[in-house]
Order: C-alpha cells, then structure tokens, then sequence
C-alpha cells in the first residue's frame, strides 16, 4: 500500500479507519521520545524522522538530496512497520530489541533487516517502541552511519 502524502497530517488522513490510531499513536511516541535533531517529514512515503541537511549536509549516500534517514513508520497492505535504521546497523541494538521483544509481546517478531511489522495492531508494543526510540542521539546515529559506510 503506498499512500501519496505531501504532509504527516495528510498521510495519517489516507489510512484504512483501522490503522489511524496505532500509526498515529507511533508516531507520537516516535516524536515525544526521539532525540533531538532529527525531523519529521515525509520520506519514501512514509512518515519518516531523519537527519537533516542543516545538521548533516552530506545527505544520505544512496541520493545526497535526500535527508539522512532513521526511523520510518508505514501502512503496508497486511502490516504496520516501523523501520528503524540503527536497529540495522547497530547488532548490539538488535540484539537487545530481539531480547526485549518477547517480554512485551505474545507474538513471534516478525522483522526483517530494519522493518519490524505488525500484522496485529493490538500487538504492537509501544512501551518497547518508547524505549527504543531514546536509545540512540543524531550524533550516534550519524557517527555509526559513517562507520558503516566507509566514511571515517
């Protein structure tokens, strides 16, 4: 499912009348617990929280006009995702969100590299999201980007 939104707002506006709470109630945990410096926006389509170019000029490497991104929250046609970019890159963190997981939800996780899915809204556990959320700073996620992309 790809919705054609040019705000958060507007995208929220578009979902199926099932998904509007749990994505809006993502992304208001994404915004009250995410570090300061990164920005929302929409990116790829999603609701997406990124480095900006006023913090981090180089932009991120697949296309330097685009923003660095972190964490995206999308409407899939049978799932919720929040994407989580340092979860990707950073072992330690995965290793800890695949750890956490299991003491806040019933469910198998369903995860691919970066994509945490939710076929079940009412799995979807936003204490752990919460948490997540504040584990990593626009410098972590910059300097660990950079590590992993061969740039210093």
């Amino acid at each position: 499912m790809t919705i054609d939104a040019k705000t958060v707002d507007e995208y929220i506006s578009k979902l199926p009348e099932d998904r509007i709470a749990p994505v809006s109630k993502l992304r208001e945990i994404v915004k009250k617990n995410i570090p300061k410096g990164f920005e929302e926006c929409i990116n790829y389509k999603m609701i997406g929280y990124v480095v900006p170019h006023s913090i981090y000029p180089a932009g991120y490497h697949c296309d330097t006009k685009l923003p660095l991104p972190f964490i995206n929250i999308a409407s899939q046609k049978n799932f919720v995702a929040l994407y989580h970019s340092g979860i990707y890159a950073d072992k330690k963190l995965l290793d800890w969100f695949v750890a956490e997981y299991p003491k806040h939800v019933k469910t198998k996780l369903d995860m691919g590299k970066s994509c945490i899915r939710f076929k079940k809204m009412e799995n979807i556990p936003y204490d752990l999201i919460t948490e997540l959320c504040q584990k990593m700073t626009v410098e972590d996620w910059i300097s660990l980007y950079e590590k992993n992309i061969g740039r210093n």
